[in-house]
């Protein structure tokens, strides 16, 4: 009932910089939190980042000062500017909606994932 897209990700050097974007699609009223996980050959799936619909943030601590989470509401968008890149931050990123509120009901979503490099 809900989709969430992505897009952004890719392979970039050590120090670079990437911007990934989700699309929330399905008949949404509203959308309360939203946030990029990532995981890592052989890791666990960890939070990176979440912000809530007013704007609060909460970053993983490998990932704070380096990285900003953002959204456009109208857009029903989430973004995850990533800067300063390192090598131990490639993973497959995903996207996450635990609750949108929609014409049929509240149901949560994940994207489909992108990969994100960083490698010379």
């Amino acid at each position: 009932q809900v989709q969430l897209v992505e897009s952004g990700g890719g392979l970039v050097q050590p120090g670079g910089s990437l911007r990934l974007s989700c699309t929330a699609s399905g008949s949404i009223l509203s959308i309360n939190v939203m946030g990029w996980y990532r995981q890592a050959p052989g890791r666990e799936r960890e939070l990176v980042a979440s912000i809530t619909r007013a704007g609060s943030t909460n970053y993983v601590d490998s990932v704070k000062g380096r990285f900003t989470i953002s959204r456009d509401n109208a857009k029903n968008t989430v973004y995850l500017r990533m800067n300063s890149l390192k090598p131990e931050d490639t993973a497959v990123y995903y996207c996450n909606a635990p609750q949108v509120v929609t014409t049929r009901g509240v149901f949560g979503s994940w994207g489909q994932g992108t990969q994100v490099t960083v490698s010379s």
